[in-house]
């Protein structure tokens, strides 16, 4: 059964095995990861998920260009099986490109309705948090993640060209 639960170094192993399953350069949408963080080492590690906690804090501020976002992990037992991101508020490049949510399940976990349980579960929190709707993105191509979308109940706004490519834009009403 899995569990949506917040950043752990306890899964150190599991989340670069689930790294490794998307393989080399590949971005992972749901996990906060930046080119420049350095996730290998332990110490590494154990930065970059401070630095997720950090930012999921309404009451610290961020550097600019960065808004309040909660992350979660999608686990079973020691498996990193994907990870979802709920941004607190949009700023012009998220407006366009991103979205208030980003999620991603690795290659091997993927068709078991994981990305429908994880979003139906942040809708929730975007709830919790006050949010009356929420933008939801994804490449216009990815029909998979569309139809997700639309199960939650996002409705197309449009497709558009953005820096990132071409992405189909989704509203959901909380």
């Amino acid at each position: 059964m899995p569990e949506l639960i917040a950043p752990t170094v306890r899964l150190h192993t599991g989340w670069l095995e689930a790294r490794d399953d998307w393989g080399p350069g590949v971005h992972e949408d749901g996990f906060g990861l930046r080119p420049s963080d350095e996730v290998d080492s332990p110490d590494g590690f154990t930065a970059w998920l401070a630095r997720l906690t950090e930012e999921s804090d309404p009451t610290k501020p961020l550097d600019a260009g960065r808004v309040h976002c909660t992350y979660r992990w999608i686990v079973e037992g020691d498996q990193v099986l994907g990870g979802i991101a709920l941004r607190h508020e949009l700023d012009d490049f998220l407006l366009r490109v991103g979205g208030h949510i980003g999620y991603g399940i690795r290659p091997s976990a993927r068709r078991r309705g994981l990305a429908t349980w994880a979003l139906r579960r942040m809708l929730d929190e975007a709830r919790t948090l006050g949010m009356n709707r929420v933008l939801i993105t994804c490449e216009v191509n990815n029909t998979a993640s569309a139809r997700t979308i639309e199960r939650q109940g996002g409705v197309l706004e449009d497709i558009r060209d953005t820096e990132l490519g071409r992405v189909r834009r989704y509203w959901v009403e909380l």
